[in-house]
């Protein structure tokens, strides 16, 4: 079967491969009527995660039958998310015509807006509306992923006799999960940082309108307090999770200690909601939702509504538009930061 990056439809389970866990969410329903079936997680190995040996692909095979059978999910059919850093998504303003006229164009011009070679990456796309800027023209959201890693990871679920009918890549799916689904006008911005990694993702009526990728993630903060505290690296987790951004706490040496690596995401963060503004300038961005590692930092919220201006800054809700018995809150709200991506993949019916 066809997979696609944006459409998915039918009986599936949603699969978020992460670099320190996988995660499985199932979801009953469409549209504002969704009712959490089935969901898990399952630790690997961060460094297994980032290898493309065989031994490890192997590996992360067993991790997820294991998972599946935990979950006790059945159905074959499976969207699964792409990492960021393997995937390139932007907007760009198309003059209005006919969807074939549309995809025709697409495939020609696609080398004037992504970055790999058209004929070596699977393209998608969508219509967000009319241009902001151009008039006589609409706004296009377009993905891509190289072949050689999509067929790599469908190759390694259809190994495990899943059937892949969507890929996502990650920072569309937590534009969906973390932005209310009912009467979304505003634009927001999402913060979500991984081990290696943070996406950036301003969303507007609920769709987004700007994604990027920062080589800079957990890791990176557990480093600088290594570095600049002479600590190991158990000591460092205690402090950056205890301690964090908070300025009182041991004279400000956390996070003193942190900040340069932090700066790095701030400096993203004020790039993003200018290029916003300069775009969409009668939209101000109304609030930033941290999600992953940025939702567990103690006063890090404080620090980057500081750096941006003022914008309030709270932790997102992966749950917030899924129904869900009150027995299971408190576990899945202990989850929450860290199934963003997977619960986003399992919302999704097209768009």
């Amino acid at each position: 079967m066809k997979s696609s990056i944006f459409n998915a439809v039918g009986d599936f389970f949603a699969l978020d491969i992460g670099s320190s866990a996988v995660r499985v969410v199932q979801l009953r329903g469409s549209g504002n009527n969704r009712t959490l079936l089935k969901y898990g997680a399952a630790p690997i190995d961060i460094k297994m995660a980032l290898s493309d040996a065989q031994v490890d692909q192997t590996a992360i095979g067993g991790v997820i039958t294991s998972l599946l059978a935990e979950a006790d999910i059945t159905t074959k059919n499976v969207v699964v998310g792409l990492p960021s850093n393997k995937t390139f998504v932007t907007v760009v303003d198309l003059p209005k015509m006919s969807a074939q006229e549309l995809a025709s164009t697409i495939k020609y011009q696609a080398d004037q807006y992504i970055p790999m070679a058209v004929d070596e990456s699977k393209i998608d796309w969508a219509v967000l509306g009319d241009s902001p800027t151009a008039e006589g023209k609409v706004e296009v959201l377009l993905a891509s992923v190289t072949n050689v890693y999509s067929e790599k990871r469908m190759e390694l679920l259809e190994s495990l006799g899943l059937n892949v009918i969507g890929l996502e890549p990650d920072s569309l799916a937590i534009a969906r999960s973390l932005t209310p689904s009912a009467g979304t006008t505003g634009a927001q911005l999402i913060l979500d940082m991984g081990e290696y990694a943070t996406d950036i993702v301003v969303t507007l009526g609920g769709l987004p309108r700007l994604a990027r990728t920062i080589p800079t993630g957990g890791q990176s903060l557990l480093k600088s307090a290594m570095q600049n505290l002479n600590i190991d690296d158990n000591q460092a987790r205690q402090f950056v999770y205890k301690f964090g951004f908070d300025k009182s706490k041991l004279e400000g040496q956390i996070f003193k200690a942190l900040e340069p690596s932090a700066q790095i995401i701030v400096t993203e963060i004020q790039k993003s909601i200018k290029f916003f503004a300069t775009r969409y300038p009668n939209t101000p961005i109304s609030g930033i939702v941290t999600s992953g590692a940025a939702a567990l930092l103690p006063g890090f919220h404080q620090y980057l509504s500081e750096a941006s201006g003022g914008i309030p800054v709270q932790a997102g809700n992966s749950w917030q538009n899924v129904s869900y018995s009150n027995s299971a809150h408190e576990q899945l709200m202990s989850l929450n930061h860290q199934f963003a991506v997977a619960v986003g993949l399992a919302e999704r019916n097209t768009l």
